[in-house]
């Protein structure tokens, strides 16, 4: 008998016969309830049928590690493709890759039900039971394209590997088969717990013009626990989608007619716009910036200096040509192709939306000479912006094609870029601390060294690098240095803000930039009289006013901080007798500065509370006999808790105690009716 030696991941090793898999090699150290799905060989992921043939290292992979959840989740996508391909026989599997959180497969087949997902997932969990074992086969290509012959789709996949020479295997379970690298579990029993959500619509390879998919969306975990705790997370997720109480609040309308991704902000969404916009501007206002406008389009040649077009067009409206132009290129019978490539070179001037606002900013610095005396100057604008996102990718608020961001450019010396970095960052950490965002992380964005999408002199992305650490070490949280994440000017500082149930946004961001300055040849005069290059720092702490507000209507489900609630106090009658009163009491709170609404109508009290609790007013005012002899008021918090007797010069007092001190949390009504 030969022998093999293996070394564990633990630095143990141990002599094996040459031949026994890696499933018999786990048993015998862990016994047969040993909680490995797959392991490590020299550092690769292999299955547990894998033969043992020299001497390896081994790392056994569990089922509720990162590696393990990941095989469980790409094991789950075969099944399901099993599944759906048994219950009906003409649909045609094309690709099923992992998730973050679980799995989808991509099938050519006539759409689904409800009815039918949960007919799939009962056939998927019936294939669990039967613990099918689940093995890997190499074949030739000729073989491989024998096997796939009925699938167009797997033709082309196979087509493209065979040219990337990614190697020929399927993994087979049952009579079911799929091309797959792997690995996999090594039976069906393996893949317990797990759960189909939805079905939605796909085009192969992404592409609308190819042929349209059905899509099967899965969850899928190590344990039971950790799959319950993911569906109640996005039931959670699904009561406070901004999309819905968007609407139901009255607070932003997408009309199809307009454009998708493009926001119509209601009154009522217009004011929490504005209330952020108020606040954000005093304290620029307090840092010293210099509010600026400038239009929404740009000529082509702005944008070609700056290096924006026609790097990024893909993500850019298209250049709009003048009319006059247009007609005359028409009449030479120039081809969109033609035009598009004179434009790239230059050839052909046009205008642009501008998909950000810094180019326009450069142009106010150099609209005159500068000097040393006038470092640092900060320019601020909230600044609409578009971008053309695909329609797949368009999401309510937080994913559009036009948006306004908080957005300011620094224009510094080297001497100052620490110092205005520090303003900067505190000024963000204000705003996430005053909204009680306090849950983030950061990450520095740097350039990838074998990337080419990056632009200007490597001795200046070192200085502005060391910047971006520099400043993220003084905040004194943890961070992480993310290569590849920078801008293509420019490394960044970037927030990355957890809400309430635990999902991650990236808002705030700040970039130190040394390049424009240097494409659009800034200068200022020093104070020994010469010429000298300033750094601009790209600031924007909401990053967009669009995104931010999707995401506060989240994290908030919609019941903001009374500064910030579209309508703060809400003023309901008991009978027609009190509506007198109830119109004076309007006028008295909206005197003072308090947004208000009146409801005086016939309706009941109770239904009145249950109309009104559901638009989330700050507070809920009801005015009857008692109320209006005694010059109190009876106040009903948004959780319910109700407290009568209030005095109403106090009620004022308290309310504008909260607004202007911007509390998270509701300070009226401490106790129980």
């Amino acid at each position: 008998m030969v022998l093999v030696q293996v070394t564990w991941s633990d630095g143990e090793s141990e002599p094996i016969a040459e031949g026994v898999t890696i499933e018999d090699v786990l048993r015998a150290r862990f016994g047969k309830r040993h909680k490995c799905v797959a392991a490590k060989m020299d550092g690769v992921q292999v299955g547990l049928s894998t033969q043992i043939r020299h001497d390896v290292e081994l790392e056994p992979i569990e089922a509720d590690s990162d590696d393990g959840e990941h095989i469980i989740r790409h094991s789950c996508a075969h099944l399901l493709a099993q599944a759906v391909t048994e219950l009906f026989p003409d649909a045609k599997p094309t690709i099923g890759p992992a998730t973050e959180h679980g799995f989808y497969y991509d099938f050519d087949m006539e759409p689904i039900s409800d009815e039918d997902l949960r007919r799939i997932e009962k056939r998927m969990k019936e294939i669990v039971r039967s613990n099918i074992p689940i093995a890997r086969e190499e074949h030739s290509d000729t073989s491989l394209k024998n096997l796939f012959r009925h699938n167009q789709f797997k033709i082309e996949i196979i087509n493209n590997r065979l040219e990337a020479g990614d190697g020929s295997t399927i993994y087979r379970q049952d009579d079911f088969y799929d091309l797959c690298l792997g690995p996999h579990v090594p039976r069906t029993s393996a893949l317990q717990h797990f759960r189909l959500m939805s079905s939605s619509q796909a085009y192969w390879r992404a592409d609308s013009t190819r042929e349209r998919l059905v899509r099967i969306h899965g969850l899928a975990y190590a344990s039971k626990e950790r799959l319950k705790s993911r569906i109640l997370l996005l039931e959670e997720a699904k009561k406070r989608d901004h999309r819905r109480l968007g609407r139901d609040l009255e607070l932003f309308h997408i009309d199809e007619k307009v454009g998708q991704g493009l926001i119509l902000w209601t009154p009522r969404g217009s004011i929490l716009r504005q209330e952020l916009q108020n606040f954000i501007s005093y304290h620029l206002q307090r840092q010293g910036y210099k509010q600026v406008f400038t239009p929404h389009i740009g000529k082509l040649n702005l944008y070609r200096t700056s290096g924006h077009f026609p790097y990024y067009q893909d993500s850019q409206y298209p250049p709009l040509i003048e009319r006059d132009l247009m007609a005359k290129l028409a009449d030479e019978g120039c081809t969109c192709g033609e035009l598009s490539n004179r434009m790239e070179s230059g050839n052909i001037e046009g205008y642009l939306l501008k998909p950000m606002n810094c180019p326009h900013h450069v142009q106010l610095y150099s609209s005159k000479a500068r000097s040393y005396r006038d470092l640092p100057l900060r320019l601020a604008e909230f600044g609409t912006v578009y971008r053309w996102e695909q329609s797949g990718e368009i999401s309510g608020m937080t994913r559009v094609r036009g948006f306004t961001q908080d957005d300011a450019h620094l224009f510094v010396t080297e001497e100052q870029i620490a110092g205005e970095l520090h303003g900067c960052i505190e000024l963000v950490e204000h705003i996430f601390s005053t909204l009680g965002m306090t849950d983030y992380r950061v990450r520095v964005g740097l350039r990838d060294s074998d990337s080419s999408k990056y632009v200007g002199e490597s001795d200046k992305w070192d200085k502005a690098e060391n910047a971006c650490v520099r400043a993220a070490e003084g905040l004194g949280v943890s961070f992480s240095r993310e290569p590849g994440e920078a801008a293509f000017y420019g490394p960044k500082i970037d927030f990355v803000v957890r809400d309430v149930i635990g999902r991650e946004w990236q808002l705030g961001t700040v970039q130190v930039d040394y390049n424009l300055p240097d494409r659009f040849d800034l200068t200022y005069i020093g104070k020994d009289g010469g010429k000298h290059r300033p750094v601009m720092i790209h600031r924007a702490p909401f990053g967009s006013l669009e995104r931010f507000c999707g995401v506060l209507i989240e994290h908030f489900e919609g019941k903001f901080p009374t500064w910030l609630s579209p309508t703060q106090v809400h003023i309901l009658t008991i009978s027609e007798k009190h509506k007198k009163s109830a119109r004076s009491l309007l006028e008295f709170l909206e005197n003072k500065g308090f947004r208000v609404e009146l409801d005086d109508t016939d309706a009941t009290i109770g239904k009145k509370i249950r109309t009104h609790r559901a638009m989330r007013p700050a507070y809920i005012l009801v005015l009857g006999d008692d109320e209006i002899e005694n010059k109190t008021v009876s106040v009903r918090n948004r959780l319910g808790k109700q407290e009568s007797g209030i005095p109403l010069d106090r009620f004022v007092e308290l309310l504008e105690e909260e607004i202007k001190s911007k509390e998270i949390n509701q300070t009226l009504v401490q106790s129980q009716e």
